[in-house]
């Protein structure tokens, strides 16, 4: 028994190896590249962190995704922050898409799913202090998205309407920090 389970885990190992390797890196540490700023905005690269300084609009990916995993690792600057990561999003709409979905950073709603302007699954995440990272984990495979709160589910939703999309970080006007952006496609 211990020698098929040996040979098992051999035989799988290339494709474990590969299914680790199928990260991307969306933020490189040392620029904007990969990335075009929507609307009224201000990012900047500061000790290796993307930085949210200022702005209304938003922070987009150059490439649209339609079925992946999204990890980010955001900290919150300054008091009431609020901010946000859309997926699938177009962009239509100003200062913010309308045609897409965010998962809510504020602080006041923390985690929840947003549909343009409504809430479609409440936050249930609590409030997080000031300059504590929190690492987000967003799976999306068509109409299901699932997130995780520092290893932690916090909730899932099976009614995504739409295909594909930008991954995008919302300006709302209060600093944050971002880093560890990352993705899988599926």
């Amino acid at each position: 028994m211990k020698r098929s389970i040996g040979l098992l885990l051999l035989l799988l190992a290339p494709v474990i190896a590969l299914a680790a390797d199928n990260w991307q890196t969306l933020f490189n540490g040392k620029d904007l590249a990969g990335w075009a700023a929507v609307h009224d905005v201000s990012f900047v690269v500061t000790n290796g962190n993307l930085r949210l300084v200022k702005g209304m609009g938003w922070l987009r990916t150059e490439k649209q995704y339609q079925d992946f995993i999204f990890e980010a690792e955001w900290r919150a600057l300054e008091p009431g922050y609020d901010s946000g990561f859309f997926i699938r999003a177009g962009l239509e709409g100003k200062p913010w898409p309308t045609d897409g979905w965010q998962i809510n950073l504020s602080r006041t709603a923390l985690g929840a799913l947003v549909k343009g302007y409504k809430t479609v699954v409440p936050a249930e995440t609590p409030p997080q202090p000031l300059n504590q990272w929190v690492k987000f984990r967003i799976e999306v495979r068509g109409r299901h998205v699932t997130l995780d709160v520092d290893g932690q589910r916090a909730w899932e939703f099976n009614e995504l309407d739409a295909a594909r999309g930008y991954i995008g970080i919302q300006a709302e006007n209060k600093s944050f920090d971002f880093r560890n952006l990352r993705i899988q496609e599926l």
